[in-house]
């Protein structure tokens, strides 16, 4: 569980800083950077299982994955700076199992993870192409006593944050530090093992790495550390694909639903064969489905058909009607709201899902049906974390007026443009903010947060609306 992000140089991203609940709505317009957000978190995702540099080539630019990494870096009031910093609070689990089977225990579950690159430029005297360089890389605990101000989304003590939040570390060191070499006086990353060591950990030099620790360490002899990478490897961020989630799967394909919302007959074959080992009904996955997805449209039942011949797993449709349904003819809006339900009933493991625009598709008068979709994937923080309320997060932005009516103050931010300028006035690349509600947990003392004013836009009608109330009842309405 992602509980804060914070982001420095990374495109419009600049001393960012936010906090995440269960679930978060991030409300702006279009290009103000809601995206980025998103980004910075696929970033360090995906720095659990690539380089460096491949990781920030798979990062998108203008709606594309990058094809110059320079221009990930924040471009200021006529230059371009040429160093990030990303930190990120989380919650992991206890148990883990490294590359080659075998179990351990993370000494701590609340955990800060930090790290900043420069860009080097491309050199012909070395042949160096140009990309990010490791400065520092560090991970520590966050103790119990700490987690009060860390975890600062309403949650019930005893049943929530005690069955996430533990702390074995004996040593005041974290588990990754940078420091300075003494044999080459150089930046070098160190690993200090969960074991209580006082020694000064296994160095690796930063200048050169071509991948962070969190990315390379994968044995059970640093269990924590190994944690933290498969908490941030489960941080995903849907870009759901009709034309994924249409597509049928083989017999032999491996359960989960892709980014892209595909795999879900495999998916769901696979949970009912689970329900039927533990004595349960076959079908039971996908009478739930029927259940979820009839509040979004009028169907009897969800199933997968299974091709012998051919080993194919198809999705499936029977409407009131009688009448069967394969996915090539499900509504794109009806194929979004199926690979969400699928993930409330199937996946049970620690995870991040972040969603841009989930309204997509949907009529406005089913819009509470994917609102409840989306909280209902999340844990609730009032009972305790098990098998029955797994420690799933959901993140989504949007620009929807209906949706963000249906939100609780509480989980909204609104992202705002902040344009940068030079000491002559000169206007340069516009930052993005987010502020909360305002009296709302993520207001400080000092912050006095947005209200209904910040959000007209979304609460009346364009004043140009050809087919609305009438004026004067928006306004007896403020």
């Amino acid at each position: 569980m992602l509980t804060r992000l914070e982001v420095n140089g990374f495109k419009n991203l600049v001393d960012f800083a936010l906090d995440f609940g269960p679930y978060t709505c991030i409300a702006g317009p279009n290009g103000v950077g809601k995206s980025n957000i998103f980004d910075a978190i696929r970033f360090l995702s995906l720095l659990t299982e690539n380089t460096i540099n491949d990781a920030a080539l798979q990062i998108r630019n203008a709606g594309e994955e990058t094809g110059d990494i320079e221009d990930l870096f924040f471009y200021g009031v006529g230059q371009r700076n040429h160093r990030m910093q990303f930190a990120a609070e989380m919650i992991v689990g206890e148990s883990v199992r490294d590359d080659f089977g075998r179990e351990a225990k993370a000494s701590s579950s609340f955990l800060r993870y930090e790290v900043a690159f420069r860009y080097a430029p491309p050199s012909l005297t070395t042949g160096y192409l140009g990309g990010l360089l490791l400065e520092g890389e560090k991970l520590e605990h966050i103790t119990k006593g700490q987690a009060t101000h860390h975890l600062k989304f309403p949650h019930n003590k005893t049943k929530f944050r005690d069955s996430v939040v533990y702390n074995n570390r004996r040593l005041s060191a974290g588990f990754i530090s940078t420091q300075t070499d003494p044999e080459t006086e150089q930046a070098a990353i160190f690993v200090h093992q969960d074991g209580g060591s006082r020694g000064p950990g296994r160095p690796s030099p930063a200048q050169g790495a071509t991948r962070t620790i969190i990315g390379t360490e994968n044995t059970s002899a640093t269990p924590t550390i190994l944690a933290a990478r498969r908490e941030m490897k489960n941080w995903r961020v849907l870009a759901l694909d009709p034309a994924a989630m249409r597509r049928p799967d083989r017999y032999t394909q491996t359960p989960g639903i892709g980014a892209d919302g595909a795999h879900i007959p495999a998916t769901l074959r696979h949970q009912s064969n689970v329900d039927t080992l533990a004595g349960e009904r076959s079908d039971a996955v996908y009478q739930m489905m029927s259940v979820i997805l009839s509040d979004l449209v009028p169907i009897k039942n969800v199933s997968v058909a299974e091709d012998d011949v051919r080993q194919l797993l198809s999705l499936e449709i029977e409407e009131q009607s009688g009448m069967k349904l394969r996915a090539n003819s499900i509504s794109d809006g009806t194929l979004r709201f199926l690979a969400l339900a699928a993930l409330t009933e199937v996946a049970d493991q620690t995870t991040v899902i972040c969603m841009e625009e989930p309204e997509n598709g949907i009529h406005p008068a089913k819009l509470e049906a994917m609102h409840g979709l989306l909280k209902e994937i999340a844990v609730d923080p009032e009972e305790r974390v098990d098998a029955e309320n797994p420690l799933r997060q959901v993140i989504v932005a949007t620009h929807s007026p209906f949706f963000v009516q249906l939100q609780s103050k509480a989980d909204l931010v609104l992202a705002k443009s902040k344009m940068t300028s030079s000491a002559s006035g000169a206007l340069g690349e516009h930052l993005m903010e987010c502020h909360p509600y305002e009296r709302t947990w993520r207001c400080s003392a000092d912050q006095t947060g947005i209200n209904l004013l910040a959000l007209q836009s979304y609460l009346m009608p364009p004043k140009t609306a050809q087919i609305a109330f009438p004026q004067e009842f928006w306004e007896s309405m403020s």
